[in-house]
């Protein structure tokens, strides 16, 4: 069974929803996952535009939520999980590129971006306080078991 990541919220490479961007409510949605591999001790999200400010010339790739030691048996997070307490036991919210431990959604400044949610499967636990996307992404290194990714794409409604 392949390790595949997807949300009720939107289909693969399809819009995301307003409610989950700045001009909505700006709340996490809804993921699940199936077939983690073999010894999968815990996972890891993060969730990061490579389209800022310009999907037509991208400067920077812009971290939207880190989030790590999901347990090995958790397939899902819940909507608005980032904010409301229902983030998954044990679960840690690292720091996004607002400085801030919790998910942000979509804003881009101009064009349709495309949002990358990116799901590791790990062989251990990561003893960090507050991570940065480049801080768990060193922490990780080597113990990488599988990877799953979902891309959904939002341009602003509002000028």
């Amino acid at each position: 069974m392949p390790f595949k990541l997807s949300s009720p919220a939107f289909a693969p490479n399809g819009s995301i929803p307003s409610k989950f961007t700045c001009e909505g409510e700006d709340i996490s949605p809804q993921l699940e996952w199936s077939g983690a591999p073999d010894g999968t001790r815990s996972l890891a999200l993060i969730v990061d535009d490579p389209d800022a400010p310009d999907p037509a010339k991208p400067q920077r790739v812009y971290v939207h939520w880190v989030l790590y030691n999901i347990s090995d048996s958790t397939t899902r997070i819940a909507e608005n999980a980032a904010r409301s307490g229902l983030l998954p036991h044990g679960a840690m919210q690292g720091t996004n590129d607002w400085g801030k431990q919790t998910y942000g959604g979509p804003c881009p400044p101009i064009g349709r971006h495309r949002y990358f949610f990116k799901l590791y499967a790990l062989d251990s636990t990561m003893s960090l306080k507050k991570p940065t996307k480049a801080e768990l992404e060193k922490a990780m290194e080597g113990h990488i078991l599988g990877q799953a990714e979902l891309v959904g794409t939002y341009a602003k409604k509002k000028g």
